[in-house]
């Protein structure tokens, strides 16, 4: 899939899976690259890596024989990373923390060349693959507002409603700590957590725009997308890697038990 490929998809609200790396393993997410996710998000806010880092991770997503595009989750709704962030090759950016209308527009206008926005043109890497015209490149790049606190849920109308935003998508675990969990899986809170996300996805719904969710493993990504969300990511590759080595160590000890 191209970058406009996802992106139309994308904003088709065409069902669509991705995976979330941490690591600065650029072999590693070269094979993840293959497998057939439609994306594959860096997290460049809580992930284990630098800039070179990103560069290198993403182009071991546009490896060879990769079925998916780049995404990376920026640092901060600030116009630097998100540059640095497109320059470096992604398709589209995951803004974090974004609480209102007004946040959605600075994330978006970061993200578009003028007149619609204030990206500054220096496309060193990007423009092999996307553009590197202005017009070209906003057909191929995506832009997600991440609703992660109480305030953007309750602006999450107003934020779907923003011109230009291609999506939103549900960080889970802060969200659930956001609306009183004493964990980010407190199941207190699951009620509350459920009827949010229900908001979230008829917000998406009612502006036409994509809606999207972290998830902890694919059962849970495929309930989701089932409910009602257009894209998933399953997360993430340092958890999958602690979760196997496990199940191995235990297998291995117990005889006769299975993976």
């Amino acid at each position: 899939m191209t970058p406009a490929e996802f992106t139309a998809a994308l904003r088709a609200r065409e069902q669509l899976l991705g995976y979330w790396c941490l690591l600065d393993a650029p072999v590693a997410t070269e094979r993840i690259a293959r497998l057939g996710y439609d994306y594959v998000a860096l997290d460049a806010q809580h992930g284990l890596f630098g800039y070179s880092g990103m560069l290198n991770n993403l182009l071991a997503v546009d490896c060879q024989g990769s079925t998916a595009v780049g995404m990376v989750r920026v640092e901060a709704n600030d116009p630097a990373p998100i540059g640095r962030a497109l320059d470096a090759g992604a398709a589209g950016v995951i803004v974090p923390l974004v609480d209102t209308a007004a946040q959605a527009a600075d994330a978006v206008a970061a993200v578009r060349y003028p007149p619609h926005g204030r990206r500054s043109y220096g496309p060193m890497r990007s423009a092999l693959r996307i553009g590197p015209n202005p017009a070209d490149t906003h057909d191929a790049t995506v832009v997600l507002a991440m609703i992660e606190t109480a305030e953007g849920l309750a602006n999450v109308a107003e934020i779907c409603a923003t011109p230009g935003l291609d999506g939103i998508y549900v960080g889970p675990s802060d969200l659930r700590i956001a609306l009183g969990g004493a964990t980010s899986t407190d199941p207190a809170l699951a009620d509350t957590f459920e009827a949010a996300l229900v908001t979230v996805r008829e917000a998406a719904a009612a502006a036409g725009i994509a809606a999207g969710i972290h998830n902890p493993d694919g059962s849970s990504a495929a309930k989701r997308l089932a409910e009602g969300f257009t894209f998933a990511t399953v997360a993430c590759d340092l958890v999958h890697l602690e979760q196997t080595a496990r199940q191995h160590l235990t297998s291995a000890r117990t005889p006769g038990a299975t993976l």
